[in-house]
C-alpha cells in the first residue's frame, strides 16, 4: 500500500513537472498570442481587451499559477461554475474538486478538450492496431527465429528486423504511401491518405478500416522488429536453462515445453518493451498521421503549431504525457501480475 501511494505521489510530481515545463517552453515561444486571435490588422485597444480576457496582461508568474490552477483537479473556481464540487467557499471563489481545464483554441474558440476528444479515437486506433500487429507477428517471428537459431531462417529474419529498427517511422510512412498507395494502387486499392471515419453528405459518418492499413504498417514496423529480436534472444536464453531440460526429461512435448514454460518466462521483457512502445507510439504517430492525413492528436497538434495555436499545442502535449504515464503505471501492474516473483 505504501509503495502504491509513493507511486501515485511520484506520478503526480512527474505530471506537475511536465505541466510546468510545457508552460515555460511555450509561453515564451509565442510572445504575442493575442495577435493570433485577432489578426494583424487590429487596433491596440482590441488587442489589449483580448489580452485581458485571456489573462495575458498579468505577469508570467501569475499566468503560471493560473495555468496550474486550471489543470489541477483541486483548485480555485468561481462559485457559479458548473461541474464543480465545492470544498471551501470564500466570497465568489471556492476551493473545489473540478475537471482540468485546457482552455480554448485561439483559432476557432472551441474548447481544447473537445478537439482532443474528437482526435483521440484516431490516434488510439492507430497505436492499438500497430502494437497488436507488432505483438502478434513479433512473438511468432521471434519464436520461429529462436527455434532456428543461427540457421538461414534466423539470419534472414535478423537482417530484416535490423533494417526495420533502423528505418524511422516517418520514412516508412512516405515509402508505404508512395509504393502501396500510388504505384501499386491498382492491386492494393489502398488510399494514400484518409482517416478512420469519412464524412459523406448523403451517408454521413462511415468507418473506413482500409485507411488504417498503411499507417499501421508504417508505425508498427519498428516495434515489430524490436519484439521479434527481443523474443528471439529471451527465448533462446530460456531454452538453455536447466528447468527446460528437466521438462523434456519428464516426457513433455516440445510444443508444451516452449509454450507453457519457456515462452511464459521469456515474455516478461517483451511485455515491458510493448508497454514502452505503445506509449511511444502515441507520440511517434504524430508525423505518420500528418503524412497520411490521418485525423488524430498528431495531425491537430502539427496544424496547431503551424497556426501558432498555443492552447491546442499545450493541451495535446499534456494529454499525451498523461496517457504515457498512465499506460506505464497500468503495464507495471500487469507486469507484476504476469511475474509473481516481482515484489508488490
Amino acid at each position: 500500500m505504501i509503495k502504491f501511494l509513493k507511486q501515485i505521489a511520484y506520478t503526480l510530481f512527474v505530471l506537475f513537472s511536465i505541466a510546468s515545463l510545457v508552460f515555460l517552453l511555450f509561453s515564451f515561444s509565442f510572445p504575442d498570442p493575442e495577435q493570433m486571435v485577432v489578426g494583424e490588422r487590429t487596433d491596440q485597444q482590441t488587442k489589449d481587451a483580448i489580452k485581458k480576457e485571456l489573462g495575458l496582461d498579468k505577469s508570467k508568474l501569475a499566468q503560471y499559477f493560473s495555468y496550474i490552477n486550471d489543470l489541477s483537479p483541486i483548485g480555485w473556481a468561481d462559485v457559479n461554475q458548473s461541474s464543480i464540487i465545492p470544498l471551501y467557499t470564500s466570497g465568489q471563489s471556492c476551493l473545489a474538486l473540478k475537471l482540468p481545464y485546457l482552455r480554448r483554441s485561439f483559432q476557432n474558440g472551441q474548447p481544447v478538450t473537445t478537439l482532443l476528444k474528437e482526435a483521440l479515437p484516431g490516434t488510439l486506433a492507430l497505436a492499438l492496431s500497430s502494437i497488436l500487429m507488432a505483438a502478434f507477428l513479433g512473438i511468432i517471428a521471434g519464436v520461429f527465429s529462436a527455434l532456428f537459431y543461427n540457421k538461414w531462417p534466423d539470419r534472414i529474419l535478423l537482417a530484416l528486423t535490423t533494417a526495420g529498427i533502423s528505418v524511422p517511422s516517418f520514412f516508412s510512412a512516405i515509402v508505404f504511401a508512395w509504393l502501396f498507395g500510388y504505384v501499386l494502387y491498382d492491386y492494393t486499392h489502398l488510399p494514400m491518405t484518409g482517416s478512420l471515419f469519412d464524412y459523406d453528405p448523403f451517408n454521413g459518418r462511415t468507418l473506413e478500416l482500409k485507411n488504417l492499413i498503411l499507417p499501421t504498417l508504417a508505425l508498427g514496423i519498428r516495434p515489430l522488429s524490436v519484439v521479434t529480436q527481443l523474443t528471439r534472444n529471451s527465448l533462446k536464453e530460456e531454452l538453455g536453462k536447466d528447468y527446460i531440460r528437466t521438462a523434456y526429461a519428464k516426457g513433455l512435448s516440445k510444443q508444451r515445453v516452449i509454450v507453457k514454460h519457456a515462452l511464459r518466462n521469456a515474455i516478461n521483457p517483451v511485455v515491458t518493451s510493448l508497454s514502452g512502445w505503445f506509449a511511444s507510439l502515441l507520440a511517434g504517430a504524430f508525423f505518420v498521421e500528418y503524412i497520411f492525413n490521418w485525423k488524430g492528436l498528431g495531425k491537430i497538434t502539427i496544424e496547431a503549431l503551424e497556426k501558432s495555436d498555443l492552447p491546442v499545442v499545450m493541451g495535446s502535449v499534456l494529454f499525451v504525457a498523461v496517457l504515457f504515464v498512465s499506460i506505464n503505471m497500468l503495464v507495471d501492474g500487469l507486469y507484476r501480475l504476469i511475474d509473481p516473483r516481482i515484489q508488490s
